[in-house]
């Protein structure tokens, strides 16, 4: 045996030497950055040959099948829906022959799958047991249609009273030709109305928290310089007044609000029309999205990852998928978005979560942009059980703003002012279509603070501007292992500032 051995240079051994004196933090950074599909991934479903799937509403059924309707009028049932193969899962045609089935519910005192389609809820259910509807029952009308293309109604789950929320997108989505469009509807457990929010434009999606309140995302366009995601409170305003002519159908609602001033603020306009419910998160038009949708409210208990109780809501146009949270200050919601998933195979509508915290999102993009390619879709988001580096909350602060983090940070980073970027800004409120940005600021960083291990970062700042988007940037923050913000832009809408803490 031939034994040999070697001599390093000093060149060598002080290469080993700095190799070895680097930091963790450094050499992580070295890593490739992760992506999205490194925590969450998109399990493509398929969809049958002879199967046309635009989808426009979804429901779990208490045998555990996923009822899927779509714009063409159908209603599939999904067996295995969760299956760890998704070609395990099979579809059925359970009704057919309706139009533009944008929602549905199951109602567990009767035993029906209700349906929204433009010119009523229809009720549904299989009373012989072959497998499909053999029940179609008309269970409310009460509202106006006028036959335009974009008469889209859009309903919600029943809420704690039985009632279901019901909205009527305008008319073309500029004008109200038939009674209520451009309104939100209660429809009662015996069929009857009840006028509950004027001021809606072109909804796309509607769910309630774990408290039952009922919010929806409304599109950008006329008054609307962005997509708002809005909390429904009875009696009010939402902000677009074409509707308006119909408050002498709505005894309730009295008295009328005026009409904004087109040209003037979100917020000049909110102090002077008591009734105007300002929007919760204005989400940035062709930043975050351009076509606001379904809204899933994460009830999974960390199921679905670090988010609990917070939203979820699509986009139609980006085809991805937004990440929302919103607190109560001064008597009003307001809150903030950021970024979570894109690349899904079509325009993003209904979303659902699933029993096992994965959400399922329906793509349709016939007559409507889309970032995905194909023109129909089903997808299902799966946590991959991997924390991903993210700002999990914002809120507000008497002299600034607090961060939550999903993992410590890099304390040195996170406490340097100079980390952060804090632009401001607001849009137009008119009846002219979207607005630019306006008003621009820039706030300015004097501290931040890091507690909680490394998870919390108080930041201390001067130039908050009630009625502004301000546009967080943090791309410089590493976690304490060097990982960089998966996300590192987040936008929180400001209309109020908490009273100063009492010294």
């Amino acid at each position: 045996m031939v034994t040999r051995s070697w001599k390093l240079g000093p060149l060598a051994l002080c290469m080993i030497a700095a190799l070895i004196s680097i930091p963790a933090t450094s050499r992580a950074q070295d890593k490739p950055k992760p992506t999205e599909a490194d925590y969450y991934k998109i399990i493509n479903i398929p969809i049958p040959n002879d199967v046309v799937l635009e989808c426009g509403g979804m429901e779990w059924m208490p045998d555990g099948k996923l009822a899927v309707s779509t714009r063409r009028g159908d209603i599939y049932m999904l067996s295995n829906p969760l299956a760890a193969n998704p070609k395990r899962i099979r579809f059925t045609k359970w009704a057919t022959g309706m139009s533009e089935v944008m929602g549905l519910a199951y109602n567990k005192k009767d035993g029906y799958l209700y349906a929204i389609q433009r010119a009523e809820i229809t009720r549904l259910k299989d009373t012989d047991g072959r497998g499909h509807a053999n029940v179609y029952e008309t269970f409310c009308d009460k509202w106006g249609i006028s036959g335009d293309y974009h008469e889209y109604p859009w309903m919600s789950k029943f809420d704690k009273d039985g009632n279901l929320w019901v909205l009527l997108t305008l008319t073309g989505s500029f004008t109200s030709e038939a009674p209520f469009r451009g309104w939100c509807l209660r429809v009662r457990p015996d069929g009857s109305i009840l006028p509950t929010c004027s001021g809606i434009r072109s909804p796309g999606g509607i769910g309630s928290d774990d408290e039952g309140h009922m919010f929806y995302d409304d599109n950008q366009g006329p008054w609307q310089g962005g997509c708002n995601f809005n909390y429904l409170e009875p009696g009010k305003f939402m902000g677009h007044p074409i509707g308006n002519k119909w408050y002498d159908l709505a005894p309730n609602m009295q008295p009328q609000p005026r009409n904004p001033e087109s040209g003037s603020r979100i917020w000049i306009e909110a102090q002077k029309i008591p009734e105007y419910n300002v929007p919760v998160v204005i989400q940035p038009y062709e930043k975050v999205g351009q076509s606001a949708s379904g809204i899933v409210f994460d009830t999974s208990k960390g199921k679905f990852g670090p988010f609990s109780r917070e939203f979820f809501c699509s986009d139609q146009h980006h085809s991805n998928l937004n990440r929302l949270g919103i607190e109560k200050v001064n008597g009003r919601y307001q809150g903030w978005c950021i970024k979570f998933r894109s690349g899904f195979s079509s325009g993003n509508v209904p979303s659902i979560q699933a029993p096992d915290g994965s959400i399922f999102i329906g793509g349709t993009s016939r007559g409507w942009g889309a970032v995905g390619p194909k023109e129909y879709a089903l997808e299902r988001v799966v946590w991959t059980g991997k924390v991903p580096f993210e700002i999990q909350n914002m809120h507000v602060a008497p002299d600034g703003f607090d961060l939550d983090f999903t993992l410590p940070v890099d304390e040195k980073i996170a406490s340097d002012p100079a980390t952060y970027k804090l632009p401001t800004w607001c849009y137009i409120y008119r009846e002219q279509y979207g607005s630019p940005e306006v008003d621009q600021t820039t706030a300015t960083i004097r501290q931040a603070t890091v507690t909680n291990g490394g998870k919390h970062v108080h930041l201390v700042i001067d130039g908050l501007v009630p009625g502004h988007i301000h546009e967080l940037h943090a791309e410089p923050m590493r976690s304490a292992e060097g990982l960089p913000l998966l996300h590192s832009t987040i936008w929180y809408t400001l209309w109020n500032i908490p009273e100063k803490l009492q010294q």
